[in-house]
């Protein structure tokens, strides 16, 4: 039975979507704010999330080696490191905000955008 295995697919097969999460996540790191689908918003507010929470992790090496198998940007690890780390030190979780922006023109589909806090 597939109880509690839902996912989102995204109409795309498993490396198209991982790449896209993947791209999408680099996009938010390196400039906080981005427009995008509610449900790619949605989706990718956990793993950016978990990225900052990783990269407060003590044993920094270990923690740059999870990040880079992540992000697709050495930039957006080093703003990771260097940056965000810093700025939410004092911070727990929530370092993510999905807002919504509406309903795009050509295909009505409501778009959001996704910014760090």
């Amino acid at each position: 039975m597939r109880h509690n295995k839902k996912r989102l697919k995204f109409n795309r097969d498993k490396g198209h979507k991982d790449a896209m999460l993947r791209n999408l996540a680099t996009s938010i790191i390196l400039y906080e704010k981005v427009k995008t689908t509610k449900t790619k918003a949605k989706a990718i507010a956990p793993v950016v999330d978990h990225l900052i929470q990783i990269s407060k992790e003590e044993n920094k090496m270990n923690a740059i080696r999870k990040i880079n198998k992540i992000v697709l940007d050495k930039n957006a690890s080093k703003k990771l490191m260097e940056e965000l780390n810093k700025r939410y030190a004092e911070k727990n979780s929530g370092y993510t905000r999905v807002v919504d922006l509406g309903m795009r023109k050509g295909d009505a589909a409501p778009i959001s955008q996704i910014e760090l806090i």
